[in-house]
């Protein structure tokens, strides 16, 4: 039987460190007031906030090229590619192209993901079906986001732009028929597009229009078409709601519970959401991992370095029971349920 395993893991982050403090400089905000209500201390952002060389496929370049190595592989071993973003580095072509040829990859296929926070999650479930029908047999999945560069650090923007961070992570997922390697054992994936304008950049696309209208008629393209844009309470409700559903989906299918899990790993939204799921679950603090509070919220790369890290501290082990769950725009939310 073929089996789905984590061979290889790694991510990757700018070297600029923007401190609440350094928020407060921009906006109308202070240390207390962000920490409150996000859990957040830190986050990194490129340097340059229009740097053209730090871009989001290079964050996944570089966050690929440790898990490929840690795979004990070279990139002419990797058969696929899916890369997740919210910010690629073009309108199009996609992210996954240009790590392609960042790589040095053979001709090999790359498809994006535009699932937002559910990225990595739809992401990964994706390979995983690649690698069981025997299609492929070392998928690279990337999530790589650059927030910094597409945020209004004015006071209007305020709510979103103290939330969100720039960053990468990456995993290979290999085939194996080895029977003491790990496994994904059972994933899910849902959408609630009605309440797509809860949380969105709506300028520029098909519905709200292109570029042109920026420069013809600037006076009446608004900072909320432009920047993000969320309902926070609305998606609070949401995300409290669907994350413990989607969890149990993905242990009812496994037959698991909640108690067999060796580690929970939600997407880095909000450490309050994250606190409220596992208060909800009585789990206790070693089976939960949250590294929101130095990296911020970001998006289709925060499971995958949360993931990371757990590894690399030693707080996940092969064998542990590991349980990815993610809510987020679109309304999208999902969970993989995996052996390590």
């Amino acid at each position: 039987m073929i089996k789905s395993t984590i061979k290889g893991i790694g991510f990757h982050v700018p070297d600029n460190v923007v401190t609440n403090d350094n928020l407060a400089e921009l906006m109308t905000t202070n240390d207390e007031w962000i920490t409150e209500r996000t859990g957040i201390k830190e986050r990194r952002h490129r340097k340059d906030r229009y740097d053209s060389q730090e871009t989001t496929a290079y964050l996944g370049f570089k966050a690929s090229e440790k898990a490929i190595a840690k795979a004990g592989l070279t990139s002419k071993d990797i058969d696929y590619i899916i890369f997740a973003t919210l910010s690629p580095d073009y309108y199009f072509p996609g992210c996954g192209v240009l790590l392609q040829e960042m790589l040095g990859c053979d001709t090999i296929g790359a498809l994006d993901v535009r699932n937002q926070c559910s990225g990595f999650v739809y992401a990964m479930s994706v390979a995983n079906a690649f690698i069981k029908s025997g299609t492929y047999k070392n998928i690279l999945v990337v999530g790589a986001e650059i927030h910094s560069f597409g945020l209004d650090f004015s006071d209007e923007g305020r709510g979103v732009s103290v939330i969100f961070g720039d960053g990468a992570g990456a995993i290979v997922l290999s085939a194996t028929e080895d029977e003491n390697a790990g496994d994904v054992l059972a994933f899910n994936m849902h959408s609630e597009g009605k309440y797509a304008d809860e949380l969105c950049t709506q300028f520029p696309g098909s519905k709200f229009g292109w570029s042109d209208r920026m420069r013809k008629d600037p006076e009446n393209v608004t900072n909320k078409e432009i920047y993000p844009i969320m309902n926070g309470n609305f998606v609070f409700k949401h995300a409290v709601t669907r994350f413990p559903e989607t969890m149990m989906e993905a242990l009812d299918k496994a037959g698991k519970t909640i108690d067999d899990v060796d580690m929970f790993i939600p997407h880095q939204a909000n450490l309050r959401i994250a606190q409220f799921v596992q208060q909800k679950f009585g789990l206790p603090d070693e089976k939960v991992f949250n590294n929101i509070q130095k990296y911020g919220n970001t998006t289709a790369a925060s499971i995958p370095i949360a993931l990371s890290e757990a590894i690399e501290q030693g707080k996940i082990k092969r064998g542990d029971l590991v349980l990815l769950s993610a809510f987020g725009s679109g309304f999208t939310w999902g969970s993989v349920l995996f052996e390590y």
